[in-house]
C-alpha cells in the first residue's frame, strides 16, 4: 500500500538512538526507516557538528573559492578523476544530461589513506582549511556510522553490519561553490547549478547551505524544497544503499535550482559528506529484500565497480 506523499522532511533526534530506553531507540529506527522508505530524506539534530565548526569551515571554503583561478588550478589533478583536491568549472555533468553543472568543488577523503587511496591535497596558503575539513570529515564519519547502525537494525541485520564495510571507507567531504553568473542570458539551455541526480554513495550528510535551492523529487513526481533548521543536518539515501536493499530504501532524486534572476550574481556554498564503504563491499541485493513481489532489480557488483561506473558517467573519469 502506497503511503501518503510527504510535503516536508521528517525531523529526528540522533540522541534517541543512543538512548538507554529501548523503546525510544526502537522508535528512532522505525522512523528513520519509514522516512527512507517514502521521501528518502530526513533532518537530524544532535549530530555532533557544532555551529562553530560549521561557521569556521564555511569561512575556509569561501576563502579558497575566492582565490584567483590560476591559484585554484594548482590543486587540480586530472589523473585523480575528481577524487581529491580541486575540480574546476564545467567538469561534472549529471548522469543523463549534456550540459555541465554550474559549480566548482573541492574533495577531501580519508585523512589517513589506506591501500591505493590517494592522499589528500590541501591549499598551501590556507592552513586552517586542512584543520576544519579534517575535523568535519571525522565528525560526519562518526555520525554516519551511527546512522548506519540504525539502518542495519531496520533491515533486520546485526547492528554492526556496516561497521567493517565503512571502516577506512572511500567517503568524501565535498566543498561546493555554485559560482555567480553575471550574464545568465548567455547560459547554455538547461544549465543549472546541479541537475537532477541521485547520490552515488550509501548515505549523504548535509549541513545547512549558504542559500536556498535544494529540491527533492517526491515519488509522485512533485518537486519540493528542502530546508533544515540551523541545528539540523539533512541525510539522504544514496544509490549504493538503494542497490543493497533492492530499492526498499530509496535513493531520492534531487537538484539545486538556479535562484531568481536577480540573485544569479551571488554565490551559493554547500558542504555534503558522502558516506562510502570500502571499494570491496559487495552491493548485491540483500536476500531479505528480494521476494516474489520485489524481484531483484540490480546486477551484482562491488562498491568500487559501481563508483568507477558512475565517475565515467559523470565525465570525471575517462
Amino acid at each position: 500500500m502506497e503511503s501518503e506523499p510527504m510535503n516536508e522532511v521528517p525531523s529526528l533526534d540522533l540522541s534517541d538512538f543512543t538512548s538507554a530506553d529501548p523503546a525510544v531507540k526502537a522508535k528512532f529506527v522505525a522512523d528513520l526507516g519509514a522516512a527512507f522508505n517514502t521521501i528518502g530524506f530526513v533532518a537530524i539534530k544532535n549530530h555532533g557538528l557544532t555551529e562553530d565548526m560549521r561557521l569556521q569551515l564555511y569561512e575556509q571554503v569561501q576563502r579558497f573559492f575566492s582565490l584567483p583561478e590560476e591559484e585554484k588550478k594548482k590543486y587540480e589533478f586530472m589523473e585523480l578523476a575528481g577524487q581529491r583536491g580541486y575540480i574546476g568549472k564545467g567538469r561534472e555533468t549529471a548522469k543523463g544530461f549534456k550540459v555541465a553543472d554550474l559549480k566548482e568543488f573541492y574533495h577531501i577523503g580519508q585523512p589517513e589513506p589506506v591501500g591505493e587511496m590517494p592522499a589528500n591535497i590541501f591549499p598551501d596558503n590556507l592552513p586552517e582549511f586542512e584543520a576544519y575539513t579534517t575535523l568535519v570529515y571525522r565528525t560526519f564519519e562518526t555520525t554516519g556510522k551511527t546512522l548506519l547502525r540504525a539502518l542495519a537494525l531496520y533491515l533486520n541485520l546485526p547492528e554492526l553490519y556496516f561497521e567493517d564495510k565503512v571502516k577506512n571507507g572511500d567517503s568524501i567531504l565535498r566543498a561546493l561553490h555554485y559560482f555567480p553568473i553575471q550574464n545568465p542570458e548567455l547560459l547554455p539551455e538547461g544549465a543549472v547549478r546541479a541537475a537532477a541526480h541521485g547520490d552515488i554513495n550509501l548515505i549523504t550528510l548535509l549541513m545547512g547551505a549558504s542559500a536556498e535551492g535544494l529540491e527533492v523529487l517526491r515519488h509522485d513526481g512533485k518537486w519540493i524544497a528542502i530546508t533544515a533548521l540551523p541545528d539540523q543536518i539533512v541525510v539522504n539515501v544514496g544509490d549504493m544503499l538503494d542497490r543493497l536493499t533492492n530499492h526498499k530504501l530509496k535513493s531520492t532524486i534531487h537538484r539545486v535550482v538556479n535562484p531568481p534572476i536577480e540573485k544569479m550574481g551571488t554565490s551559493r556554498y554547500s558542504i555534503p559528506f558522502f558516506m562510502h564503504p570500502r571499494a570491496d563491499m559487495n552491493l548485491s541485493c540483500l536476500d531479505s529484500c528480494v521476494d516474489a513481489d520485489h524481484p531483484k532489480l540490480y546486477v551484482d557488483m562491488t562498491a568500487g565497480e559501481f563508483l568507477d561506473e558512475r565517475l565515467r558517467e559523470l565525465g570525471l573519469k575517462k
